[in-house]
């Protein structure tokens, strides 16, 4: 059997963020749909596990579909020989499979609309040049070459996470039957290209009807129930769906939100032989006696510092990890979870902990220090971040650093059944770690004019959430303090882009945030980093912003431009979520905004004005002090 066309090209790291599964890749001549994970060639000769314990455990207890993934593992990738592998070879078949998706096709010369079970557009394929890969319109009545068809851009899409094309023939017809073999043409009536100069029509009966009349919610009347389809698993949902399909066009910026889940590798012993074994736990993970030891040992498979050690030492400490693994059966809560291991090794900062993939040095502020809110910054020489897709949504994204949110909004799986693995990526970086002086925020928080302002917060967040059908609105909300780190995190990567050497898509943030309720383990930190899985994330630029002269320039110019913005009177003077659908008040793209890449809440929980003073006043400036010393 041939292997299948290759089609096009994507970066590891975009099967997670970008074009992942369940997500449509726009190609030059045709769009395709990444399909689950029954079809990918999960072999070890193409696919690398990643060892990551703290991240795989948050998996199995993301939700109960993935109870059973005992591996996280990079994306399929050809051996690399030298040489690019021919077309005819077998690595050249070695990928992610796609799907043709939408299956209706629109010529552009005749403007004939139908779908490729009609069998009126036929494939063409270039094994040597993939992106010419299209379907053409073998019987159109343009002289010459066929014409290549294009996809049709118009889909339907319901809450719970389905997609399927647009039923163009209930659409006509208002879903009555056409009185025969219905041949629909697909015409446009103007420039712009929008819904409303659309016009799809019959041939066959005559009727008609502009695409205007299928978007918006006052149109759902005339579009169907969602029949609950998946298209990526090849199926339906088990469960009827009780949604009206919704109009959506091809490349829509909310067809697609990942949801992923990520988990720095920090150092898990305190003791030298830990490290050692945690450098290679790759290769350790599966010793279960002292023979494999031996072999490992005799093969040169065995880390050089850790074969100072005797055999019996090293596999006590191996066993020991096995059995804490092993009864580690406590379901985290959520990325925070995650991340209170993290802030106590960055807190801490001992540098007799670094490892190859984590490495801190503390940095002494010294007399000159103007910014008495800040006690400490650590400079991340090294981090190796693995980062784990456990599934995606559609028109609206899971916030998976609140563990209550992600019930209410339907997460799609990426499998029929329950899977093994995950698809996970591995990126390395350098970043700096910020932490703030603690009383300082409780005092601020104690505020009035704080209090005020967090009311408003929370009622923006209950809309929210209210407008999104999410039961108990009012829970989850991070807190003031998470408002002002993340406000603060913001503004700092905007200055550091600068002079970094970065771009600010390239740098993320990571916010150390005590929940509201919990009084022990109090956090109050940010670290910047960039992750790259070239060596763009580890070209020092970043760690260099860390010598305090430097840091305190930039964290200065930060709240300099946060105090004032292009958009000022409206941005200074904007209430959090007045219609529900934001929970930011003074914060835009000219201020605070970054990537969304860069961010863990979707620019949201933001407000300039607790940073430093704005012109709507400085009631609740908490860096306002600071930096005036």
């Amino acid at each position: 059997m041939a292997p299948k066309p290759k089609v096009g090209e994507v970066r590891p790291s975009q099967l997670l963020y970008t074009y992942g599964v369940g997500s449509i890749i726009d190609l030059p001549k045709i769009s395709v749909i990444v399909t689950g994970l029954e079809d990918w060639p999960a072999k070890p000769e193409y696919m690398r596990e990643i060892v990551e314990d703290r991240l795989l455990t948050a998996v199995q207890h993301a939700s109960p579909d993935l109870h059973g993934v005992k591996r996280l593992l990079a994306p399929p990738v050809a051996l690399d020989k030298g040489l690019p592998a021919g077309p005819f070879e077998d690595a050249a078949g070695i990928g992610v499979p796609v799907a043709t998706f939408p299956r209706w096709m629109v010529c552009p010369y005749c403007r004939r609309l139908a779908s490729l079970s009609s069998g009126l557009f036929t494939l063409k394929t270039d094994p040597y040049l993939p992106d010419r890969t299209a379907y053409r319109h073998v019987n159109c009545v343009k002289r010459g070459r066929p014409p290549d068809v294009v996809p049709a851009r118009f889909l339907v899409v319901c809450e719970d996470g389905h997609l399927d094309d647009f039923p163009w023939d209930y659409f006509v017809h208002a879903g009555e039957k056409c009185s025969g073999t219905p041949l629909f043409k697909l015409l446009d009536f103007g420039p712009s290209g929008e819904a409303r100069s659309l016009q799809v029509s019959c041939e066959t009966c005559g009727k008609a009807r502009r695409l205007s009349q299928a978007f918006g919610q006052d149109n759902l009347k005339n579009m169907p129930y969602c029949c609950g389809r998946r298209p990526h698993l090849r199926d339906y949902d088990d469960e009827p769906c009780a949604h009206k399909a919704r109009a959506i066009t091809l490349g829509a910026s909310n067809m697609w939100f990942p949801t992923v889940l990520s988990a720095l590798s920090i150092p898990e012993g305190d003791g030298q032989r830990e490290r050692f074994i945690d450098e290679d736990w790759p290769q350790l993970k599966n010793v279960k006696g002292k023979e494999t030891l031996v072999y490992l040992r005799a093969t040169g498979d065995l880390g050089a510092e850790l074969s100072k050690f005797r055999d019996k030492e090293i596999l006590d400490s191996i066993l020991r990890r096995q059995q804490r693994l092993a009864n580690s059966d406590d379901p985290p809560s959520g990325q925070e979870d995650l991340k209170a291991p993290e802030w106590r090794v960055l807190s801490e900062c001992d540098p007799a902990r670094n490892t190859k993939d984590f490495s801190l040095q503390p940095v002494e502020l010294g007399s000159l220090w103007r910014l008495p809110a800040i006690e400490q910054v650590v400079i991340v020489e090294r981090l190796r971040e693995a980062r784990a897709l456990i599934g995606f949504t559609r028109l609206d994204a899971v916030d998976m650093t609140d563990s209550d949110s992600s019930a209410n909004i339907k997460r799609v799986p990426l499998s029929r059944q329950e899977t093994e693995w995950a698809p996970t990526s591995e990126v390395r970086g350098e970043g700096l770690f910020i932490r703030f002086n603690e009383p300082a925020i409780q005092a601020w928080k104690a505020s009035k004019p704080v209090r005020e302002l967090e009311r408003d917060f929370i009622n923006a967040h209950a809309k929210w959430r209210a407008l999104r059908n999410i039961s108990d609105p009012t829970s989850g909300f991070p807190g003031m303090r998470y408002v002002l780190l993340h406000s603060f995190s913001h503004a700092l990567m905007r200055a550091l882009a600068l002079e970094s050497g970065y771009s600010l898509a390239s740098l993320r943030e990571r916010i150390y945030s005590q929940a509201p309720d919990e009084e022990s383990d109090l956090m109050a930190g940010v670290l910047i980093y960039t992750a790259a899985t070239d060596s763009e994330g580890t070209l020092g630029g970043l760690a260099s912003m860390g010598d305090p002269a430097v840091l305190q320039r930039h964290i200065l110019k930060a709240l300099h431009d946060a105090a004032l913005c292009a958009s000022d009177p409206l941005c200074a003077e904007n209430m959090p979520g007045l219609d529900g659908r934001s929970i930011h008040a003074a914060a835009c793209h000219n201020c605070l905004f970054v990537p969304e890449t860069s961010c863990e809440r979707g620019n949201n929980y933001l407000d300039r004005s607790v940073l430093v003073a704005t012109i709507k006043g400085n009631d609740v400036a908490f860096l306002l002090s600071g930096v005036n010393r």
